[in-house]
This record gives C-alpha cells, structure tokens and sequence, in this order.
C-alpha cells in the first residue's frame, strides 16, 4: 500500500482506487473500476492486474467484492470510443464508477466528504471528489490494485460471454479483442463487426475493411 492510502486511513478518510482495463483494444468496450477498501480488511495478494494469471484475478475479484465498502464498474462501448476518442471515454468510464460509489455512500447515508481518489495514470478529468493521479499506481496502491482486478476481470467476462458468443468467427475470448496476430487476420478474413473500434482499425491501415459501416 502507499502512503498517500496510510495517510488518508490515519485520518479517518477512505481511499477511491481507480483504474481501467481495455484501453487499447481494437474492439469492446472500456472498462473502469472504483473500489473502497476496508482499511481493516485488506485483501492479501492484491496486485497490477495484468502480473496475475486469469485465474488468480477471477479468485481475488470475489474477494475484493465480498470485503469492500462499495464497489463499481463502469462500462463505455466502442461506438461512443470511436465519437469522443478514447481518453474521454476512458474517464467517462471512470466518471460512471465513481458515481456509483457516490450514490452507493448517499443511499446508505453516509459522507462522501472523506473520499479521495486515487487515479492510475497522469490524467483525470477532475470530479467532485477530490484526486491524486500515481503513475503505475497499479502495482503502488493497493487500492488501485483491486480497481485493477475488477475491471479487468469484468471486461474479460463480456468478451468472453458477450463477445465471443455473438461473434465467434473472431475468438474474442482467446484475445478480448486486442490486436494479437490471429484477431487481425480475421478482421482481414470477415471484416469489422458491431463492437470494432473503427478510429483503431484505422491507424493501423485496415481503412478498406470498414468503408461500408462510416
């Protein structure tokens, strides 16, 4: 855990972790997670999402949903990504988590005045809710951690039971739809589907593949 987290539990706060998963995925959604840890309740293991196996993530994201105080997941598709570019719906799916939390605090009436965010990375779009942005906070905060698993953990289940199930020609959930060397030969293969990002296929020249859905 860091020092920013000791230091707001020493002094009655509680920590927001932070972070997304599927940032640069050529198809699906983005995927963010807001969790409140119980300082007297840590979870041991928790770590930078993508050091785990799939396995030891799926374990910890039961854990961390039974002993959190709050937790949320925010979800943003491809189809708004491709609108308003991906770092505005990167904190457009942070913005929904964290909102969620807020409301998770308000309906049991408890203060949100305590709270502070803890963002992985070196931008935010600054919420009501005071934050810090920690680069590789991921593998710094335990907070952040747990956010990690969530998200990841989260989208990889609709890749794999939405996705893959509705688009099985492109094996999303071997890849969650990142540009491995297999999901791009079937996009050359059949062509973007529904939940393409068409602004990535296009940086990587593949601008013939989806002429027909502009």
């Amino acid at each position: 855990m860091s020092d920013i987290e000791i230091s707001h539990w020493n002094n009655s706060g509680l920590i927001v972790g932070v972070d997304e998963a599927g940032r640069g995925a050529l198809a699906g959604p983005v995927v963010a997670a807001a969790v409140v840890l119980n300082p007297t309740d840590l979870p041991t293991g928790i770590a930078d999402s993508k050091v785990l196996t799939a396995d030891v993530r799926t374990e910890l994201s039961l854990i961390i949903k039974s002993r959190a105080i709050a937790w949320s997941v925010g979800f943003v598709d491809n189809t708004r990504i491709d609108q308003i570019n991906i770092l505005q719906a990167t904190f457009d799916a942070m913005h929904a988590s964290v909102n969620d939390i807020v409301n998770i605090f308000t309906n049991n009436r408890a203060s949100t005045n305590g709270l502070h965010l803890l963002i992985d990375g070196n931008r935010f779009r600054p919420h009501r809710i005071p934050h810090t942005c920690i680069v590789g906070g991921d593998a710094k905060c335990i907070s952040i951690g747990a956010a990690s698993i969530l998200a990841k953990t989260e989208r990889d289940l609709w890749m794999t039971d939405v996705a893959d199930v509705a688009w099985p020609e492109y094996s999303f959930r071997k890849h969650k739809g990142y540009a491995t060397a297999f999901h791009r030969s079937a996009i050359s293969k059949y062509g973007p589907c529904e939940i393409h990002r068409i602004t990535f296929l296009s940086r990587i020249r593949m601008t013939s593949l989806f002429d027909g859905l502009k």
